[in-house]
């Protein structure tokens, strides 16, 4: 019976011992498996439930130009924030920072009646209020340190850089092209709280400060950008228009080293401005190029072989129809050389040239020097245009000289280049290099040839062809400059009008495009007017621009004359003929009608721009023949004019 006993105590023993053991063993394994196995995320979940984080702006890397100057960087300053659960007079608190931070009294009441550990007042004050806030020492009362983008130059090179928003990303130009590149690593701090959630206190160091993102080199060179952009707004203002664009380029690399629009706007204050003066209208914007697509006519049909420099075309005195249009001209000639098409830019002579090249192998040419397609500018949002695949009816003759195909100021401007530089179709570009921040080069870009898009040759006698633009009797007289060559075309188009999807008779866009020294290019320069007022012509309104534009450009390069000055090489006494001032406009509808019942005014004595402005307000449709004055004219002054009238002013120089 005693053995039994001690059998079965014997066996409670071993019983119990192996319970224990067990739940001994299991809180071991849940002991390893909490504090080493999920320390980390234990850790983690820990420090979430008593720490909340709030992130700090992020600060960007600067923007510079090709000379060093900084055209946006990113500075320090203090946010204020607040600790609502701290603050215990919040009416007085409301009342001492309502003045100093310019919020009303009763909107910081609000605020800081919240039931949160964490608020912020104010974003980037300037270290004046700063100071005056902190010294207060007001509880619950804080001061971060954050990034803000500031753009020193303000208005200079506005368009290219573009601007950021709070966040702070990119949202225009380069900002938001490279704003992957551009913008840095995010900085916090730290708020405690208690067992219940409740805010114990800020930190009163970052735990970790904001790094800088990665700084921008442009090819922009700011002394270019700022005469381009004086040069622009003087142009726009003396001729009323609505706006403008003008962008310089190296001819032979790609860079461009100035792109403006003019009205501009100040990217620290962007929030001011319309989205039409935020838009980059030289890369988002396409228009009708007008006379200056005949050089890109002119030299598919050289290159091409299809005609000779030496050829002369019947330009038909002025009117040629094209099935059931007329296409005029507004200087009219009976013969005419390729070059003197260029130089007098008769729409015609470019027609019939256009119609010998044919559609398809002009539409090859086109689409070779980049038009229809994107140049690859590194900006945000750039335009295609518009060069139709198909072509029909009087297409070709429209086409070819500039009408029925649009597109933007970097395409022709790269197109252009390609003549410049011999023939070789360059990639545009504005980021030079990107600099790690411990300054360390981390890319650098080079120019990059396309292609090939026509001859040394062909280029060669295009630019002879476009000195004589600029040369004596040319449209383009008012781009020529003193001891150099300039090689340049005018142009002026009509506006399609949104609202009834054809050419309005009043609007028009006048441009000059070049470049300089002709002799050895060194710059591609394009100003564009857009609605000019009173003279429309672009000879008149955008050639100015050009001339100053290169003449300072030229002056800033070191770049020295190579031609004998004009004063010098004159003799004393003589006098050079007046140029035209106009340039050959495609009419819209390729048929001048006048208005029923209007009558002939007396243009006697005149001159000719007088006489276009008074065509122009009366919507009467003449030909100009000659220069010099008004002398003879049909219908005889005080006649109606009727749909069938010949009307004409034969001009002759004054006595």
């Amino acid at each position: 019976m005693k053995d039994e006993r001690e059998k079965w105590a014997r066996i409670r023993i071993i019983m119990i011992g192996t319970v224990f053991g067990l739940l001994f063993l299991n809180v071991v394994g849940r002991t390893f498996y909490l504090q080493i196995l999920q320390h980390e995320i234990l850790e983690t979940k820990a420090d979430k439930q008593h720490q909340h984080r709030v992130d700090l702006t992020p600060a960007r890397g600067s923007i510079l130009d090709r000379n060093g100057t900084t055209l946006a960087e990113s500075i320090q300053m203090d946010s204020c924030y607040a600790e609502p659960r701290r603050i215990k007079d919040v009416g007085g608190t409301a009342a001492v920072l309502a003045p100093i931070l310019g919020i009303p009294k009763s909107e910081l009441v609000t605020r800081l009646s919240v039931n949160k550990s964490f608020i912020w007042l104010e974003r980037w004050l300037t270290p004046e209020v700063a100071i005056r806030v902190k010294n207060m020492k007001l509880t619950g009362i804080g001061f971060a340190p954050e990034s803000k983008r500031f753009y020193p130059n303000m208005e200079i090179a506005a368009h290219v850089v573009g601007f950021t928003g709070h966040d702070p990303n990119g949202l225009e130009g380069i900002e938001l092209k490279y704003d992957s590149t551009i913008l840095g690593n995010t900085g916090y701090m730290i708020t405690e709280r208690d067992a219940l959630g409740r805010n114990i206190a800020i930190m009163n160091t970052v735990i970790k400060d904001s790094s800088p993102g990665k700084s921008v080199i442009l090819t922009l060179d700011k002394t270019i950008q700022f005469i381009t952009e004086k040069e622009l707004a003087k142009a726009v203002t003396d001729s009323n228009a609505k706006a403008g664009m003008a962008l310089v380029m190296e001819s032979d690399t790609g860079k461009v080293l100035a792109m403006a629009n003019y009205p501009t706007f100040n990217p620290n204050a962007y929030s001011r401005y319309s989205l039409a003066q935020l838009r980059n209208h030289v890369v988002a914007d396409s228009f009708e190029p007008g006379s200056t697509f005949k050089i890109f006519t002119i030299a598919a049909a050289l290159d091409s072989g299809t005609i000779k420099a030496s050829d002369i075309y019947n330009c038909e005195n002025g009117s040629y129809r094209i099935a059931d249009r007329i296409i005029h001209d507004d200087h009219p000639q009976s013969r005419l050389s390729v070059s003197e098409i260029m130089k007098y830019s008769s729409n015609i002579g470019s027609a019939k040239i256009g119609f010998k090249v044919g559609e398809e192998k002009l539409s090859a040419y086109l689409r070779n020097f980049g038009f229809g397609g994107r140049t690859g500018i590194d900006l945000p949002g750039e335009a295609v245009g518009n060069l139709k695949h198909h072509w029909y009816g009087v297409d070709l003759a429209a086409i070819s000289f500039g009408q029925g195909v649009s597109l933007s100021a970097i395409q022709l401007t790269t197109a252009l280049s390609a003549i410049a530089n011999g023939g070789t179709l360059m990639k545009p570009y504005l980021v030079e290099q990107i600099i790690n921040d411990n300054g360390t080069v981390a890319q650098k870009f080079e120019p990059q040839i396309v292609r090939r898009v026509i001859s040394t040759d062909t280029a060669r006698i295009i630019t002879k062809m476009l000195e004589t633009v600029t040369g004596e009797g040319g449209t383009g007289t008012k781009a020529a400059l003193e001891g150099y060559r300039v090689a340049g075309k005018t142009g002026t188009a009509q506006k399609v009008d949104p609202v009834t999807h054809m050419y309005s008779p009043t609007r028009r866009i006048g441009s000059f495009v070049g470049f300089v020294p002709a002799d050895k290019p060194k710059l591609t320069i394009v100003v564009i007017i857009d609605e000019p007022q009173g003279i429309k012509y672009g000879g008149v309104v955008a050639a100015p621009a050009f001339r100053g534009i290169a003449q300072n450009s030229l002056a800033y390069l070191k770049i020295q004359p190579t031609q004998p000055m004009t004063a010098a090489a004159k003799p004393a006494g003589t006098k050079t003929p007046a140029p035209p001032e106009e340039d050959s406009i495609p009419d819209g509808n390729n048929l001048n009608v006048p208005d029923q019942g209007a009558v002939m005014p007396n243009f006697n004595g005149m001159s000719m721009r007088r006489v276009l402005l008074v065509m122009e307000k009366r919507g009467i449709n003449i030909r100009l023949i000659g220069s010099g004055r008004a002398a003879e004219q049909s219908p005889p002054p005080g006649q109606k004019i009727r749909g069938d009238s010949k009307v004409w002013i034969k001009f002759a120089p004054s006595a």
